[in-house]
């Protein structure tokens, strides 16, 4: 159970950022206690800074009292980053929320971490530029979030993920001493590269309060289309050769249960013969998109036995498509009120392998497992549906997880592309990193939050599934 906050200490709390923005009713703690994986947590107390300034104060309270601290966002991850597992206060960044540069010269953009990362897009898109990471919840995440996990989307087979972008951040270190890392420029070579440590360390080592990113032009046009497949191997296996033609901005797809799950999400209604999809987008200059789009048909023309392939006729149609796929992780709760959300990530030529191998997995253990994701860089969600309240679920789920897990390394992946480790994935951790590296690991925890106050249970310390 998590220790109570002392009344002198909620004052002193009170005293940095103002008693209206220091929570404590039971009601509103709840709203702070979940995540993407609805897993609950309570925190004893919500506390909104409004400065770089005030999180100091409040390290330095933490580290002296001390208590934990749990910097959070919009609360949209999935592997439980910004739970409070010790109690504590979490620290809401919503205050930060302001976009304070578009430097459409220099094509960078210096925002707080409270920031909508859509809302962001669509700033810099109106004045002609273009920021690529487009994780599924971008309406509703926040860019400090993002840099936290290091976020993707389907826009990495091209563009690549948030630390491809992030240039500089400014920090609160756990002990309440600012850092400032990285450049302003394109190049920068001086010193440790300390910013790309802080990408993705889910708030364990820094708590973040500026970030300067790079932006690029924005693409002249788009052409969306869907290639209907008549299987899963017939889908996974065309990712390889339309790689090895093509450079697409996307490359996504459907398993036969996700379609399911959002057919009625869809523009029109899909062929019985449809088994899995790819949903596939070019970007570019008019001119060269025409030629794009040509060499594709060209290419899927020659391949024997699919089901069609459809262009979507204009934007909108695009834009439906394309909720259609960001609806399928919500969506998934309709089959079962729970799941564990994995993004594992393998070699793009083992895609089919793995795929198969989920398969039979949920037809070993009696697990329903259906997959989805970004199959242009190898990101597959594959995600383990149960029902918390039954204990054979759940240990049949776990079960699934690290066999999952096991076959994801021996095919040269990764435990997660883009979601982290959190405490889902904590107590796996060593399954792929080497002694050398955990101790490595937790050596640098340690060098930067040596009393442990910082989002602790998180990355190297086993959580539950």
């Amino acid at each position: 159970m998590a220790v109570a906050l002392s009344s002198t200490t909620i004052k002193h709390l009170q005293a940095i950022v103002g008693p209206a923005n220091v929570c404590l009713a039971p009601e509103e703690l709840l709203c702070y206690a979940y995540d993407g994986t609805a897993l609950e947590y309570p925190p004893v107390a919500v506390v909104f800074p409004g400065s770089a300034a005030e999180i100091g104060r409040i390290m330095e309270l933490a580290n002296q009292v001390p208590f934990s601290v749990v910097p959070r966002g919009a609360g949209t991850g999935m592997t439980g980053g910004a739970l409070a597992v010790a109690g504590g206060v979490v620290l809401a960044m919503n205050r930060l929320n302001r976009i304070l540069e578009i430097d459409t010269a220099n094509q960078i953009a210096v925002v707080e971490p409270g920031v909508i990362t859509g809302q962001f897009q669509a700033e810099v898109q109106r004045l002609g530029l273009f920021y690529p990471p487009d994780p599924a919840s971008a309406a509703f995440c926040t860019m400090g979030g993002n840099v936290a996990e290091c976020a993707g989307g389907p826009s990495a087979v091209k563009y690549g993920v948030t630390r491809d972008y992030v240039r500089g951040l400014e920090l609160v270190l756990p002990d309440g001493r600012l850092l400032a890392t990285g450049v302003r420029t394109a190049k920068g070579v001086a010193g440790y590269d300390l910013t790309r440590l802080f990408v993705g360390s889910e708030g364990t080592l820094g708590i973040i309060t500026r970030i300067t990113v790079s932006l690029l032009a924005a693409p002249e046009a788009r052409q969306t289309f869907l290639i209907l497949c008549a299987s899963m191997a017939q889908a996974t296996g065309l990712v390889t050769k339309i790689l090895s033609q093509h450079h697409p901005c996307t490359l996504e797809y459907m398993d036969t249960t996700a379609l399911q799950i959002v057919a009625h999400s869809l523009p029109e209604p899909l062929p019985a013969a449809t088994k899995a999809l790819l949903l596939l987008e070019l970007d570019g200059d008019q001119a060269s998109l025409t030629a794009q789009g040509q060499a594709l048909m060209a290419c899927l023309a020659a391949c024997p036995d699919l089901v069609g392939v459809r262009q979507a006729a204009d934007p909108a149609e695009a834009q439906a498509l394309w909720a259609a796929r960001r609806a399928i992780s919500p969506a998934a709760f309709s089959l079962r009120p729970h799941k564990l959300s994995e993004d594992v990530v393998v070699p793009r030529t083992k895609i089919p392998e793995l795929v198969a191998f989920t398969q039979e997995l949920g037809q070993k253990l009696g697990v329903l497992i259906f997959t989805f994701g970004h199959a242009g860089d190898g990101n597959i969600h594959v995600n383990i549906m149960l029902d918390r309240a039954k204990a054979e679920e759940v240990a049949q789920a776990n079960r699934a997880k690290e066999q999952l897990f096991a076959k994801v390394l021996e095919l040269g992946g990764t435990l997660s592309g883009e979601h982290g480790i959190g405490i889902t994935k904590a107590a796996y951790l060593p399954m792929e990193l080497s002694p050398v590296a955990m101790a490595v690991t937790r050596a640098i925890k340690n060098l930067f939050d040596p009393n442990g106050v910082l989002n602790p249970g998180k990355i190297i310390q086993a959580g539950p599934a």
